[in-house]
C-alpha cells in the first residue's frame, strides 16, 4: 500500500517544488527502442501526458525546501491507512542517480560533485520517511535506463569515460550515503527500464543491474520487473545467481503499461517461480512500477490498474495457499 504518489506530478519533476536550485528546462534524453519505432514516441510523448514530462535543470547550489510537501505526503497517506485499517505502507522517492539523469547540470563543477550534492540534499526527505514508520521505495531507473545501449542523456560522455558498471557503482555510493542512517531492512531500491509502452528491444539484461544492486546497495529489498514481454524470462538468473541470505527480492508479476487483466492463475505461476528459485520468504510479489509515473502519462486506465492490481491479490493469495501447503 502506498499513496500512490497523488501528490506529485511526477516521479522526478515534483522535486522543483522541493529543491532551491532548480530552474528553466533541461533537454530530454533520447531512447534508442523509440528512435528505431518513432510512431510509438509520437504517440506517447505527444499526448497531453507527455506533455508533463518536463523537467527543470539544475542552475544552482541545492537545498532541500520540500519538509512542508514531504509532511503533507505523509500527513495524507496515514491518514488513508486509519481509515482503512492498514498497518504497514511505503512511499516512493526518487534516487539522486535517477535525477541527475533527468535534469542536467548546469552548476557542479563535475557528474561526481552532482550527484554527491543531491544525495546530501535528498537525505532529508529520506529520513522523513523512514521516520514516519513507512518503508522507503527508493526508485532507481538510472540504473538500467543510463545503459549507453538504451539511451542518450547529458551526461553519457561520462558514462562513456567511466564505464557503465563503473557509472552505476558512483550513483549506488551516491545513494548508500544518503540513506546512511536508515535501515537497510526499510530500503527497497526499484530498478526498471522505464515505464512506457514501447519496443524496449535496446534494454539491458536484468543480470547487468540486479548484481552491482546486491553487492553495493544497503537495501534489503530489490524490486524489479519480471512481468512484461521483454523482462519475463529472466526468473531463469536466479537459478545461478547466488542471492545473499539477508536479501528479499519483489519481482514485478503485473505488466503496468497495458490493460490486459493479469489471470490471477498467472500471476501465482509467476511468483511461485521465484520462490521455488530463492525459498518462499525472500519474495514479495509486485508491479512492473507505477501505472503513472507522470500525471496523465500511461496506456493503463485507472479501472483496469485496479483489476489488474486485484488480479495481484488473489494471484498472491493462490500462491500462499499452495507455497504452504
Amino acid at each position: 500500500v502506498s499513496d500512490g504518489e497523488l501528490g506529485k506530478v511526477g516521479f522526478t519533476n515534483y522535486l522543483s517544488d522541493r529543491l532551491e536550485g532548480l530552474g528553466g528546462e533541461t533537454e530530454m534524453w533520447t531512447f534508442h527502442d523509440l528512435v528505431d519505432v518513432p510512431e510509438v514516441a509520437q504517440r506517447q510523448y505527444e499526448s497531453e501526458g507527455g506533455s508533463h514530462i518536463c523537467m527543470p535543470a539544475c542552475i544552482g547550489k541545492l537545498r532541500y525546501i520540500g519538509q512542508e510537501h514531504v509532511a503533507r505526503d505523509l500527513k495524507n497517506l496515514r491518514h488513508a491507512m486509519e481509515l482503512h485499517g492498514v498497518k504497514n505502507a511505503f512511499m516512493p522517492a526518487v534516487t539522486p542517480g535517477s535525477v541527475t539523469f533527468q535534469i542536467v547540470n548546469r552548476h557542479y563543477s563535475n557528474y561526481e560533485e552532482y550527484v554527491m550534492a543531491l544525495a546530501e540534499v535528498m537525505r532529508e526527505e529520506y529520513e522523513a520517511i523512514a521516520a514516519a514508520g513507512f518503508m522507503l521505495q527508493l526508485d532507481a531507473t538510472d540504473i538500467p535506463i543510463c545503459a549507453p545501449q538504451h539511451g542518450i542523456f547529458w551526461a553519457s560522455d561520462v558514462v562513456e569515460k567511466m564505464g557503465y558498471q563503473s557509472f552505476i557503482a558512483l550513483n549506488l555510493e551516491a545513494l548508500n550515503y544518503a540513506t546512511a542512517n536508515i535501515p537497510g531492512e526499510q530500503l527497497r531500491l526499484h530498478l526498471c527500464w522505464a515505464n512506457y509502452e514501447g519496443p524496449h528491444h535496446h534494454d539491458v539484461e536484468l543480470i547487468e543491474v540486479l548484481k552491482p544492486a546486491l553487492k553495493i546497495s544497503n537495501a534489503k529489498t530489490i524490486a524489479f520487473e519480471a512481468a512484461n514481454p521483454r523482462h519475463e524470462h529472466e526468473w531463469k538468473v536466479f537459478e545461478k545467481l547466488d542471492l545473499p541470505d539477508d536479501r528479499v527480492i519483489m519481482p514485478g508479476v503485473i505488466d503496468t503499461t497495458t490493460n490486459f487483466i493479469e489471470h490471477p492463475e498467472l500471476v501465482a505461476q509467476r511468483i511461485e517461480r521465484f520462490a521455488g528459485l530463492v525459498g518462499r520468504e525472500r519474495v514479495i510479489a509486485g508491479t512492473d512500477c507505477g501505472f503513472g509515473t507522470f500525471a496523465g502519462f500511461g496506456e493503463v486506465v485507472p479501472k483496469a490498474a485496479w483489476l489488474k492490481l486485484a488480479a495481484l491479490v488473489e494471484g498472491a493469495k493462490i500462491a500462499s495457499r499452495r507455497l504452504w501447503t
